[in-house]
């Protein structure tokens, strides 16, 4: 094999590796529990999202109690922890990586 094929392959596996990250991350995954009083919503690489919350995971006996501008003040909250706790995590492994990886090495999906 000469080195222009080595290439060439090269850069197709680059292109697949762009487009697989590319589809992930158009990629929308939904879980739920309590028979869909909550929601979960998460991209292709397990980044958190969003939830969504039906008022009886709030109050079961009495769903109608709870107003929707608390279920939605409640999901902003929820959202807003989990995605900072995502993000210093995410920045924590990067810093951690950092130290292990030489300089210069870009390993995708570490950085």
């Amino acid at each position: 094999m000469n080195l222009a094929s080595m290439m060439k392959q090269a850069q197709q596996v680059q292109k697949r590796l762009q487009d697989a990250q590319t589809e992930l991350n158009n990629t929308e995954i939904t879980a739920e529990s309590a028979n869909g009083a909550v929601k979960v919503i998460c991209d292709g690489h397990g980044k958190f999202k969003s939830i969504k919350l039906q008022k009886q995971a709030m109050n079961p006996e009495n769903p109608e109690s709870v107003d929707d501008e608390t279920l939605e003040m409640l999901e902003d909250l929820i959202t807003s922890a989990m995605k900072q706790a995502t993000a210093d995590a995410s920045k924590k492994m990067q810093d951690k990586m950092k130290g292990i990886v030489p300089a210069g090495i870009n390993i995708p999906g570490l950085f």
